[in-house]
Order: structure tokens, then C-alpha cells, then sequence
């Protein structure tokens, strides 16, 4: 595919995403009648009135629907700040299934996390303070039968750090880095803007079948996470090469099916979709804390593909997916040319020769154990089994292991620990001579955009390996989390990555980390979760921004670096 169809591919995808959640926002506003301006609603969460037709949902107080739509918000949103930790309502859950295991406020979540799918068996809808105005307008009623939602947050953050160098925007060291999502040092940065448009089918019911989407975008600093090869990746970078400061993104856009009869339930999502395993999630109400852990931020974020999810029993869940690969969009399918230049200036055959660099069938297949009490999940997924994809290296493609452990205590405290296992066939290794010079045959310039994430070169394998090697690295993660009270919950996490060939952060060595954060909701409308983070690193990785001499963006500086490195941080989630 040529450059032009690629840009014009991508502006069609962005104009049709923006065009359906303007729609959806648009078909919201349009139902709501200006007048008024006293309170809208008495209790927005109450369930509809079986009676009511198209009008406002039962538990608006009376006249709600002759008010405007931005009276009913700031009516709703009040209501939201005010609430005092007490339970709306029991959630909704299949009949002899385990009760829900954690609440939400002040959770991330209300079962153990399971990627690519809604829990089958229990209600996952949600909606906020914009949803609760909508319901009780006058065509609420019509809104929460639909089961469709509209919703988001604005998300700003801010850190202090021992690091103080610049954040090098063309090799994506320096700063904080490899600490994520807060990379650059002593700033404040707008890392969310989201808004989502969603349909979750009811998965509960065992009756019909029932569908769903969700189109989700993304604006701010955290965009260039999760931003995939060939879709919107210009956007990532300037015209000299630098990585921007925010960017845009649309990380899910998806179609769902949920077929009752088979086995216990199962449900198929269709689209692109965050990548099935981890704890954490790129969207900020999704996690434990502000920043994100080392074993999180050197995995794969998203994929495009297919997931077909069975639940067997209320114990046993199994997943088969098949998807395009890592972060990388679905017409991206270059190839490694033929022969290169070498460092001598001689062109040679290139030992990568054919290999796909972008997209490419990829299988993956998980496993959920979830005991009689619900007290213990046990979640072990393989991404990238070597049928159709051979594990060679490209943007993104690795192999991953990964097991998910999530344990119960009491009310009070659980644990929820992952470990993963990556690697990728035939890295070229930069400690080869001619190393940078097959790197660049790929894909441009050895510090071209995309930082630490994507296909990069890494710092070698070893100057006795040859040109290529298989590059590998291995994470360890665990929180502990305390819950004293309906608003508030304190996080622990301990943290290893050892980047054993350098690929996945640049510098091949072992990384710790500790973040002890708080988290508080003010009602159940805004998020606070200050933290404080230590970590160090085998080798000078904090602090960097020039590591060597002729790093992209540094000429002939180099920098001496750190291996420690403290941070403070602190981020707000306006729920909306």
C-alpha cells in the first residue's frame, strides 16, 4: 500500500470514528428540551419503571424531563460528589455464580479481570453522571432500554522527580523514562481526554441473543502508548522527527455478540480491543494507581482481531483468539527487503530476507480458573503461538507467556499478581557491527519514533552472537491492596523487569520498582491517587537522555545517567 492510500485509509478511519461519537452525543443532546432550573433528580441509579415508556427513568424527581440537559448535569453530577460510600443497589448476577468480588467505587473493577470480553454472567454496563442526566430526560426511559452509554473523564497529572534531563523526543530516553505513563520529569500534563460510546449485551440472561460495541477515543500525552503502526502513527511525530506531546487515538473499536446457548454463555468481540491479559489497562479508570508497572509498559497494548470467549461453568472460562499482531493495524504488511547495506557500504543479503514486519495471523488461547468462593482466579494466556505467525522479529511480534494471579483475603485486602515471559526470533543485534545496518533496512533510522515501544533495536545481544539473535526478557508484578472504607483504597506494588538483551527498554539489564499510592474518590465523581515511586536499574537507564555518542537528537553529547531514581506523582480523574 502506498503512503497516500495509507494517509487517506487513516483519515476515512479517523473522520468515521469522530463522526459515530458525534452522532451518538449529538442523538443525546437532540432528545432534551430546554426549561427550568431547579434539581433534576432525587436518585438517578434507581432502575426504570417497567410503566414508563419514553419518558424520564422511575427515581427523577418530577419535572426533570422539562429541564435542560446541562441543568439535569450539573444536577447529577452534585448528586454524584455527594454520595456517601452507601450502596445504590445490589449488581446484577447470574443465579449460582460467585457474588461479585470487589466493588467499584473505589475498585478499578468489580470481578477479576478477563480481557476481551464482558464477564459472562455478570452485568458489566456503566454509565455517569451524563448518563443519570440523560435518564432523566424525556426520553430516559427509551435511553436505558436501548442499553446504550455515553462517557468519559478528563484526566490531568503531575509528578516531581529526582530525574531533571529532558525527555529525548527522538529515542525515547531521558527523564523518567522507562517509568510510564509519566515520562517527562517536575511537569504537569493532560494525560486523558476520553470519551466512549458503548452497547454492553446483557450477559447475565441465558434467553437471547444480545450484541454490543464500543468506540473509544483517546487524546493526550497517553496516546502514543497505544498508538498502532499504520493507524494514526503519523500523528505520533513531527516533521523532524520528534515525538509529540499529545496525540489522539481510537485503542478500541469493536462489535460484540453474545450467544446464550453455547456451553454457559459465549461472547465474540470483534474489532480492535485492548490485548487480552494484564492487570492494568491503558485507560486510566482501569488501574491501581497513576503510573503503570515496568512489567505493563513492555507488553503489548492492543491488537486487531477476533476473541471468542466460553464460559464453561461458573468455574471454568476458556478464549481462542486470532488477531492481526502487537500494535499494529491491519494493512500495515511490509516486508524485510531482500539484501541491505552493510557498515562497510557493500549490499548483502539480508538474513531476515521475506519476513513480515507488520501485520500477521496470530493465535492466542486463555484460561480462566475462578474457585467456588470467588476468592481465587488463576489466568494463564499464550499471545503469539508460532502457527501463521513464525515469532520473527518485527513491529511488536512477540511470543508472550503470561499468568495472572488474583487472591482474596477479606473484605479488606487482596493480591493480584502477573509474571510474563516475551521474546522475538532473530532481533538484530546492535552489538554486531553491521547490526544498525540491518535495523535500519527494516525500519528507517536506528532511533526512529516509537521510543521504547514497537520494534526497537535494543542495545544487542552480544558481539559474539551474530548478526540476529532472539532477544528475551522477563516481568514480575504484585499488588497489595487495602480497602478501609467505601472511598478509599491503598496500593503496594513491587515490580521486576529484566530486560535481558535490552530490546524492550534500550539498556539490557534488571529493573526494580515500588509505588505506594492512595486512592480516594470524592463521591463517586472524581478520582485522586497521589503516589510515591523508588526504583533502580543494574545499569546508568534513569536520567539519560544520550546514552551513547550519536543517539538520535544528542550528536556528540552523552550523559552519564542514573541507576536510582524517586518520584512523587499525583493525577485526577474527572469522571463524567
Amino acid at each position: 500500500m502506498t503512503m497516500m492510500s495509507n494517509m487517506r485509509t487513516r483519515a476515512v478511519l479517523a473522520s468515521a470514528g469522530l463522526g459515530l461519537l458525534a452522532m451518538t452525543a449529538a442523538g443525546a443532546a437532540s432528545a432534551q428540551e430546554a426549561a427550568g432550573t431547579s434539581s433534576a433528580m432525587t436518585n438517578p441509579a434507581t432502575p426504570a419503571n417497567p410503566a414508563a415508556s419514553n419518558g424520564a427513568v422511575a427515581g427523577c424527581a418530577a419535572g426533570s424531563d422539562k429541564l435542560s440537559l446541562s441543568d439535569r448535569f450539573v444536577s447529577s453530577y452534585k448528586d454524584a460528589l455527594g454520595w456517601n460510600g452507601d450502596p445504590a443497589g445490589d449488581p446484577s448476577w447470574r443465579q449460582g455464580y460467585q457474588p461479585p468480588q470487589q466493588s467499584t467505587p473505589p475498585m478499578p473493577f468489580t470481578g477479576w479481570p478477563i480481557g476481551g470480553t464482558e464477564i459472562i454472567g455478570y452485568d458489566n454496563s456503566y454509565s455517569g453522571a451524563l448518563m443519570d442526566a440523560i435518564y432523566c430526560g424525556p426520553n430516559g426511559q427509551a435511553w436505558k432500554d436501548s442499553r446504550v452509554t455515553i462517557y468519559g473523564w478528563i484526566n490531568p497529572g503531575m509528578n516531581l522527580s529526582s530525574s531533571h534531563t529532558r525527555y529525548n523526543t527522538k529515542n525515547g530516553t531521558g527523564g523518567n523514562f522507562p517509568a510510564a505513563y509519566n515520562y517527562a520529569p517536575n511537569t504537569a500534563q493532560m494525560d486523558q481526554v476520553a470519551l466512549y460510546a458503548e452497547r454492553t449485551p446483557d450477559v447475565v440472561q441465558k434467553d437471547h441473543f444480545d450484541w454490543g460495541f464500543r468506540l473509544a477515543g483517546v487524546w493526550g500525552t497517553d496516546a502514543k502508548y497505544t498508538i498502532s503502526r499504520g493507524l494514526f502513527s503519523n500523528r505520533l511525530s513531527n516533521g523532524n522527527g520528534d515525538v509529540v506531546k499529545n496525540s489522539y487515538d481510537i485503542p478500541m473499536a469493536y462489535l460484540e455478540g453474545y450467544f446464550p446457548n453455547v456451553a454457559d454463555g459465549m461472547n465474540v468481540r470483534v474489532g480492535r480491543y485492548i490485548s487480552v491479559p494484564d492487570i492494568e489497562a491503558q485507560l486510566a479508570p482501569n488501574n491501581y494507581t497513576y503510573s503503570h508497572s515496568l512489567l505493563y509498559t513492555y507488553d503489548p497494548f492492543t491488537h486487531e482481531g477476533v476473541v471468542a470467549t466460553v464460559k464453561l461453568n461458573k468455574n471454568w472460562t476458556v478464549q481462542g483468539e486470532l488477531h492481526l499482531g502487537n500494535d499494529v493495524a491491519a494493512w500495515y504488511s511490509d516486508k524485510v527487503p531482500a539484501t541491505f547495506v552493510n557498515a562497510a557500504g557493500n549490499t548483502v543479503a539480508n538474513p531476515n530476507a521475506g519476513q513480515k514486519l507488520g501485520a500477521q495471523i496470530t493465535p492466542g488461547v486463555c484460561v480462566q480458573w475462578l474457585s467456588d468462593s470467588g476468592d481465587d482466579a488463576l489466568y494463564p494466556c499464550i499471545n503469539g503461538i508460532g502457527i501463521g505467525n513464525k515469532n520473527n522479529f518485527g513491529w511488536n511480534n512477540m511470543q508472550q507467556d503470561v499468568l495472572t494471579w488474583y487472591h482474596k483475603f477479606n473484605d479488606k485486602w487482596h493480591m493480584s499478581t502477573e509474571a510474563w515471559y516475551m521474546s522475538q526470533k532473530n532481533t538484530p543485534n546492535m552489538s554486531n557491527t553491521d547490526g544498525p545496518a540491518l535495523w535500519n533496512s527494516m525500519f528507517g533510522t536506528t532511533n526512529s519514533v516509537g521510543g521504547p515501544f514497537g520494534a526497537t533495536g535494543g542495545r544487542g545481544c552480544g558481539p559474539n552472537d551474530g548478526i540476529t539473535c532472539t532477544s528475551k526478557e522477563w516481568a514480575v508484578v504484585n499488588y497489595i491492596i487495602y480497602q478501609p472504607g467505601p472511598r478509599d483504597f491503598f496500593a503496594l506494588r513491587t515490580d521486576i523487569l529484566n530486560d535481558i538483551n535490552g530490546q524492550r527498554t534500550g539498556f539490557a539489564t534488571k529493573y526494580t520498582e515500588m509505588t505506594l499510592s492512595w486512592n480516594h474518590w470524592l463521591g463517586k465523581a472524581i478520582t485522586l491517587r497521589p503516589e510515591i515511586r523508588y526504583e533502580h536499574a543494574g545499569v546508568a537507564a534513569y536520567n539519560n537522555p544520550c546514552p551513547a555518542a550519536g543517539t538520535a537528537g544528542c550528536g556528540a553529547t552523552v550523559t552519564a545517567g542514573a541507576r536510582h531514581q524517586t518520584t512523587f506523582a499525583m493525577d485526577a480523574i474527572v469522571h463524567f
